[in-house]
């Protein structure tokens, strides 16, 4: 079975067909998604789907590109909101440098402050980091994350930076990019990371795989990731979902 650790099936991207396509998981083989926010809106959706659909969890967080709505009523709310019984993650949080706004001291007095509401409700974190290494590490080394847990999603930094990452017991997010031919960087660490610490994810609707990079993605997608990495680490496919799966079973705190 697969464990979809990260998607955002609240998208718009999904109106169309959002009820067909979730349905369809479990004769494919997926029985766990986690649906993660990335704003206060996102936030509400998620957590309707985690009461439509039984094995749709929640993640409760502001992207970094969204922290500007963020208020002290608003953050209150988010804290209430990871109350609910299915949400078992705060993310996705952290710092994406790669546009202007926010700005970086926006970004991080908010990653900081999630940071500080994962601990204070016992969550694992899901970090998002865009062009922004070195912050993102010295924020979560200086919030002692890694006796939070947490995932670095979409992971797309060298092997070192993720041996920095392993010092910390976090896990790492792979996903379609894995697949790119030009996804050289990603390759070599993920050759690197021990498979124990690795989780399948999509980002869906965003960055399908090959062969179908460019259209909209979904967790149907996630065979093509899970050969891959078995690919670059010489072991058997099924061997990638069920290690994968044990994986997000223990970070997240779900027994299936």
């Amino acid at each position: 079975m697969i464990f979809e650790s990260h998607a955002h099936y609240d998208d718009e991207a999904f109106d169309g067909d959002r009820d067909a396509l979730l349905r369809s998981f479990k004769e494919n083989g997926i029985d766990v998604v986690i649906n993660v926010g990335a704003s206060l809106k996102s936030c509400v959706s998620t957590l309707e789907l985690t009461k439509q659909y039984s094995f749709v969890y929640g993640a409760i967080g502001v992207h970094p590109s969204e922290t500007g709505e963020l208020n002290e009523d608003n953050f209150r709310w988010l804290k209430d909101c990871c109350a609910s019984e299915k949400v078992v993650a705060v993310g996705e949080i952290g710092l994406d440098y790669h546009y202007d706004e926010p700005e970086p001291a926006v970004q991080k007095k908010w990653f900081e402050r999630q940071l500080g509401l994962a601990k204070d409700v016992g969550l694992p974190v899901i970090i998002h980091s865009r062009e922004a290494a070195k912050d993102t590490l010295d924020i979560l080394k200086y919030a002692d994350a890694g006796n939070l847990g947490g995932v670095i999603h979409c992971y797309s930094y060298s092997r070192e930076t993720a041996r920095e990452y392993l010092d910390m017991d976090f896990y790492f997010g792979i996903g379609g990019v894995i697949t790119f031919s030009n996804a050289k960087k990603l390759k070599e660490a993920v050759e690197y990371i021990p498979l124990n610490k690795i989780l399948l994810e999509t980002d869906s609707p965003y960055l399908a795989p090959e062969p179908n990079r460019g259209k909209r993605n979904s967790s149907l997608n996630i065979p093509y990731i899970a050969k891959e990495i078995a690919a670059i680490k010489g072991v058997d496919y099924e061997e990638v979902l069920e290690v994968t799966h044990d994986n997000a079973e223990r970070l997240f705190h779900i027994n299936k």
